[in-house]
């Protein structure tokens, strides 16, 4: 039977001050590689996930059907093991990438798939007289996408992405897995030097929050810009 003395427990023993104060530059140091991890991964997953999101609406199988079976892979497939046949499986053929190539690579394609069916739904919850309107008025297919349709539905799809975003900058404390030198990474070594896990990662943690919540503010900005006319 597991049992503990909770009178043994202490927050001294939980969280040390001064360690976490002393070794704070050195996690910091991990924070540039979190953000352009996050940042690049998702102008990736924007550019795939548009044209996947086209790809998926159009009436053409070949069209159609792949980047189906790409979004199902991706959706029902753990991120962990697609970084880990990126940085550690693809070599064996002669193909090397290191660890942030791999990491945004990883990220941008997975976050492709949830981004495309996010790009999938706001396009289709424009409504259909808009299409019927542009073609009235002579447009061509990417005219009407261009100046009508996709206006409309980044306001709607705005949410949705942000919290994609959201979540790849949590995320990329899996390529701490791969070698990357993000903040969970930073927090491991010093983690393993001092002998102390629960001070570094509870140190990790208070680090990810902040981003988070810049970034979020960021969205309710976004948010308020793109409504404002409603």
């Amino acid at each position: 039977m597991f049992s503990m003395d909770i009178n043994e427990i202490s927050i001294e023993k939980l969280f040390v001050p001064e360690r976490a104060w002393e070794n704070l530059p050195f996690v910091l140091e991990g924070v540039p590689y979190t953000v352009l991890v996050a940042v690049l991964s998702m102008v990736l997953g924007l550019i795939l996930g548009f044209f996947l999101a086209l790809a998926r609406r159009s009436n053409t199988r070949l069209l159609r059907w792949p980047a189906r079976l790409y979004i199902s892979f991706m959706r029902g497939t753990p991120i962990l093991v697609y970084l880990f046949v990126l940085y550690f499986g693809l070599p064996v053929l002669g193909i090397t990438f290191s660890g942030p190539t791999a990491a945004v690579i990883g990220f941008g394609t997975n976050s492709a798939a949830y981004i495309a069916e996010i790009n999938r739904a706001s396009l289709a919850s424009v409504a259909r007289g808009q299409w019927e309107s542009a073609r009235a008025l002579g447009f061509t297919y990417w005219q009407t996408m261009r100046r009508i349709i996709v206006p409309q539905a980044i306001r709607i799809a705005i949410p949705p992405l942000a919290n994609v975003f959201l979540d790849l900058l949590k995320a990329t404390s899996l390529a701490a897995m791969i070698a990357v030198p993000e903040i969970l990474n930073k927090a491991q070594i010093v983690a393993g030097r001092t002998n102390d896990s629960m001070t570094l990662y509870i140190l990790a943690a208070l680090i990810y929050w902040p981003l988070t919540m810049i970034f979020s503010t960021l969205q309710d900005y976004l948010e308020r810009r793109y409504n404002r006319y409603l």
